[in-house]
């Protein structure tokens, strides 16, 4: 049953006690939030992306996601808030100079130093490797650290010019407090983007269920243009509307006849409404023609 020969076994050997309490490395955790996509877990390529909770993923790894939304998937929780391609910001990243990357030694005779970023802040230089706070501007996609956008206090971004609020300030891979506040934003962005629809869509049908008054009833320009093109129509039209407003319905178009109007003989003659264009019945042929004097 061992133990033969002389062993004396120890207590430890013995006795199960607790579990350890495994605590996570913080440079693993950092190397992880700052340098890997949260969705994938892949390396951080561009164009990168960043949700309203300040989360960093590859913009192909969401639209991936949203195609092939998959139960099976364990990390589709960490984007479950993510509903559109709207509701992400490309980031307009600034590179670092002296990170190298893989062109360094791969033959192991090399510190790789971990700590250094592959992007830094474009006013105050600091590394976004995850010691300093790093925020980004919601409607431009600008990444800045926390330090520069306190200490150069500004309405518009240091390098676009464009104007933000301080609700479009996202902090990135914030603590738990920065994530509900986030969360909290983001919910009261939402809900006020669904009220705004919901009160365009009753004006658009009450202006859909209006008549257009414009098509019977012609404006100043159309009137102008009338009275440029051919002097004294506007006399004649309201000499023939004062007869039809009792027959015609409301908004209708006033209808003009040829031969009440007071032009010459002539240019009444063009119309088959002149008494020139009308034959009797010994004077028509009895064969059927395809012209406008046919009766």
């Amino acid at each position: 049953m061992g133990c033969d020969g002389g062993t004396i076994p120890k207590r430890h050997e013995l006795v199960k006690g607790p579990k350890k309490v495994e605590k996570v490395d913080k440079d693993a955790e950092l190397v992880a939030q700052w340098n890997y996509c949260t969705l994938s877990q892949e390396i951080l390529r561009r164009p990168i992306v960043a949700c309203e909770l300040g989360r960093l993923y590859n913009k192909d790894a969401v639209i991936e996601f949203l195609l092939d939304k998959s139960a099976e998937k364990a990390l589709g929780k960490a984007a479950s808030h993510i509903k559109s391609i709207k509701n992400v910001t490309e980031l307009k990243l600034s590179d670092n100079p002296a990170w190298e990357g893989d062109r360094g030694s791969t033959k192991g005779d090399k510190h790789d130093d971990l700590q250094r970023a592959r992007f830094i802040c474009p006013v105050a230089g600091l590394e976004m490797n995850g010691r300093h706070r790093f925020c980004f501007l919601r409607r431009c996609g600008c990444v800045f650290s926390e330090r520069a956008l306190k200490e150069i206090k500004a309405e518009v971004c240091h390098t676009c010019g464009a104007a933000f609020q301080e609700e479009d300030v996202i902090v990135l891979n914030g603590t738990k407090e920065d994530v509900e506040l986030l969360k909290s934003r983001m919910e009261e962005r939402r809900l006020r983007a669904r009220l705004e629809k919901k009160t365009k869509k009753p004006k658009a049908a009450e202006s859909a269920s209006k008549p257009d008054v414009s098509e019977g009833c012609p404006g100043p320009s159309r009137v102008k243009a009338g009275k440029a093109e051919a002097p004294g129509l506007e006399e004649k039209a309201a000499a023939g509307s004062s007869a039809a407003k009792a027959v015609r319905p409301p908004g209708a178009a006033a209808k003009r006849s040829i031969a009440d109007s007071e032009e010459s003989e002539t240019y009444k003659s063009l119309f088959t409404t002149h008494s020139s264009a009308k034959r009797s019945k010994e004077e028509s042929a009895h064969w059927v023609t395809h012209t406008s004097y046919c009766f």
